[in-house]
């Protein structure tokens, strides 16, 4: 697949693709991966399609009805499941033995016990950091990817989340701060994760919703009150809160940069990399890094978005893109390079 500039908006400005129709999936299960946790998997669409694999946001956003959407039922065997912690999987926002070395080992099982060889894969934000680190371990195992607001979870990056963001969502990291006493608020994270994961429930509770609904304030270009309220709740909340702490205070799991120095792991496969100019979550510096350490694969800076996958634009990118692997693996048309 062609490099492309921030100004080539061949799947830019407007959405030429919008989701697929909603569908329900064929099968459903559970998959015990350890003595703590146990993962719920789902798939939907063709069950002789295409394999293609969705990873979720977060560290534990978990997964939505309209993520079956990107992809082409009648093509694509769509498989998405919910990491440890995360959405249907039990425990809900447990973070002991959760790294992504660990959910990594977790796809493996999942594709092993669906008998897939390969697969697309697909992710967008910490989902577009499982991918990669996925593909970089396993790339044998993988076709393509397409990749959404990247995040390489560096300490840069961290900061920004923790810190950066109040030059642009003052009011909403005035609210992120003010549950923390005065003298903690040099360290963000420390002072949160003191309260997540302490003894007190309603502690617990309290502070993830906080975490999230900071989150979910800063995710859109325009302003969606909904998903503010979605990753305040209880649910998603906690997950977040928790998972994205805990992940976050250790870098991810991964070495300096690690995501970047291995690029070359998974150079040679085509890939669609998405990210939203005004994106406040991930700032397009990573996507651009990436980019450059990647430069076979199309890079697409979508002049009018943020961080959401299903802002128009995004969506309409990502949908492009799945299209294009379709018409790849039919012949129609190739990936180009």
């Amino acid at each position: 697949m062609h490099s492309s500039a921030e100004n080539n908006h061949s799947i830019g400005s407007k959405p030429l693709h919008g989701l697929y129709p909603q569908i329900e999936p064929y099968r459903t299960g559970t998959l015990p991966v350890d003595e703590i946790h146990t993962l719920y998997w789902e798939e939907c669409g063709n069950p002789e399609g295409v394999p293609v694999l969705f990873f979720h946001g977060g560290p534990g956003a978990g997964l939505s009805p309209k993520h079956r959407q990107f992809f082409d039922p009648a093509h694509y065997r769509i498989v998405l499941f919910d990491q440890r912690g995360a959405g249907k999987s039990k425990p809900l926002g447990e973070y002991r033995n959760n790294t992504t070395q660990l959910l990594v080992q977790d796809t493996e099982r999942l594709r092993q016990m669906l008998g897939i060889e390969q697969w697309l894969v697909f992710g967008g934000s910490w989902g577009s950091t499982m991918a990669l680190a996925y593909g970089q371990a396993h790339p044998e195992r993988c076709t393509g990817f397409v990749l959404r607001g990247i995040f390489l979870c560096t300490q840069s990056e961290i900061d920004w989340f923790m810190n950066g963001i109040r030059w642009f969502f003052p009011k909403a990291h005035e609210r992120f701060v003010a549950p923390i006493a005065a003298e903690e608020r040099m360290d963000l994270m420390s002072a949160y994760s003191r309260q997540l994961f302490s003894d007190n429930p309603s502690e617990n509770m309290s502070a993830a919703r906080t975490w999230g609904r900071y989150e979910g304030s800063c995710i859109h270009l325009l302003p969606h009150p909904d998903v503010e309220e979605e990753f305040g709740g209880d649910t998603v909340g906690l997950a977040v809160g928790r998972l994205e702490a805990h992940y976050f205070s250790n870098r991810g799991f991964f070495s300096d940069d690690q995501l970047i120095r291995n690029v070359d792991r998974i150079r040679h496969l085509p890939a669609v990399i998405i990210h939203g100019r005004y994106d406040m979550l991930c700032p397009p510096l990573s996507a651009w890094r990436l980019h450059k350490a990647w430069p076979e694969a199309d890079f697409h800076l979508i002049p009018d978005a943020g961080h959401g996958a299903f802002e128009p634009s995004i969506t309409g990118a990502l949908v492009r893109a799945t299209d294009q692997f379709k018409l790849a693996a039919t012949g129609t048309a190739a990936p180009r390079h």
